[in-house]
C-alpha cells in the first residue's frame, strides 16, 4: 500500500486543494433552472483554467464497460454515485451529489459533497447531516496505528443510529498517483480489520448513505447507480493524509454545507 512522504505530499496537497476549489465553485452553480450538463461544462472550464484535467473523464470500468463520459459525477436525488451530466434541469428540493476528481502534476485530488437546492425538508436535511457527520467521525479514526476496520465500522454505526443505511457495493479507497489505490475503505466493518493504518497513507473516505433501504440498481448507461427503492441518497468525501499526529484533510473545506441550502 502506497506510503507518501516529503515532496510527494506537496504534490498531493496542491492537487487536493485544487480539487476542493473546483468542487466548491461548481457546487455554487447547482441552482434551479441549470442543467446538470451545464454544471459539468462549468467544471470542465474551471479545470482548463487551472491547468489540470479530470480524473473521471474517460475512466473505464474493470468489466470493460463504456468509458465515463463526464468531467465530474453529478448524481441527483435517488442517484447515489456516478451520475452523468446531461439535459436534466435542477429543481428546487433536489439534492445534488457532486464528485470532483482531478489530476495535477501526476497527482490525484478527490472529494465530494451533497448540495441541497432550496428547501429539501427536515427528513432529507437529517440524511445529509448524518452523512457529513459520519465522514468526520471516520476521519478522526484516520490515525497512525489504528485498524482500518475500526474506521470503516464507525460510519455504519453512526448512520444506523439515525435510521439510515450505508451503500455496501461502492467504497472509498486509497488515492495518490492513481485515482483508486489500495486499500479499499468500505463504510461498514469488513471481514478483516487489517491493514493497520500508517503515517503517509492517503485515504479517500466517502460515506454513501441512503434514506431508505441499502439496495441499489445500475441504470442502462452502465454508470449511474440509484437506490432500488427510489429513496434519496447522500454522499460526502474527503482525501485524508494519515500522519504521526492528527489527520490532515487534504481537501479541507468548511463544514455545515450539508444544511446550507443553495440560494
Amino acid at each position: 500500500m502506497p506510503i507518501y512522504r516529503g515532496k510527494q505530499l506537496d504534490g498531493m496537497r496542491q492537487a487536493c486543494g485544487m480539487a476542493r476549489d473546483i468542487l466548491l465553485e461548481t457546487a455554487a452553480r447547482c441552482q434551479p433552472g441549470v442543467t446538470t450538463g451545464e454544471v459539468d461544462a462549468f467544471a470542465a472550464d474551471l479545470m482548463r483554467q487551472k491547468e489540470c484535467k479530470s480524473a473521471f473523464l474517460g475512466y473505464r470500468q474493470k468489466n470493460g464497460g463504456p468509458a465515463f463520459p463526464g468531467n465530474v459525477c453529478i448524481s441527483v436525488n435517488d442517484e447515489i454515485v456516478h451520475g452523468i451530466g446531461g439535459p436534466r434541469t435542477i429543481q428546487p428540493g433536489d439534492i445534488i451529489k457532486l464528485d470532483v476528481g482531478i489530476i495535477k502534476g501526476g497527482w490525484v485530488g478527490d472529494n465530494a459533497l451533497t448540495v441541497p437546492v432550496g428547501d429539501v425538508g427536515l427528513e432529507v436535511e437529517g440524511l445529509l447531516r448524518a452523512t457529513e457527520e459520519a465522514l468526520h467521525i471516520a476521519i478522526d479514526f484516520a490515525r497512525d496505528g489504528v485498524m482500518l476496520g475500526d474506521l470503516c465500522a464507525s460510519v455504519d454505526r453512526h448512520v444506523r443510529a439515525g435510521g439510515y443505511t450505508v451503500v455496501r457495493e461502492f467504497v472509498g479507497h486509497g488515492v495518490g498517483r492513481k485515482l483508486h489505490e489500495p486499500p479499499q475503505v468500505p463504510n461498514y466493518r469488513p471481514e478483516t480489520n487489517r491493514p493497520r493504518l500508517r503515517a503517509g497513507m492517503i485515504l479517500a473516505i466517502e460515506p454513501m448513505v441512503n434514506l431508505g433501504a441499502a439496495g441499489i440498481k445500475l441504470l442502462d448507461d452502465d454508470w449511474t447507480v440509484v437506490t432500488a427503492d427510489g429513496s434519496f441518497s447522500s454522499h460526502f468525501e474527503h482525501s485524508v493524509l494519515i500522519t504521526k499526529g492528527d489527520p490532515e484533510i487534504l481537501t479541507w473545506r468548511e463544514r455545515s454545507m450539508s444544511t446550507a441550502a443553495a440560494e
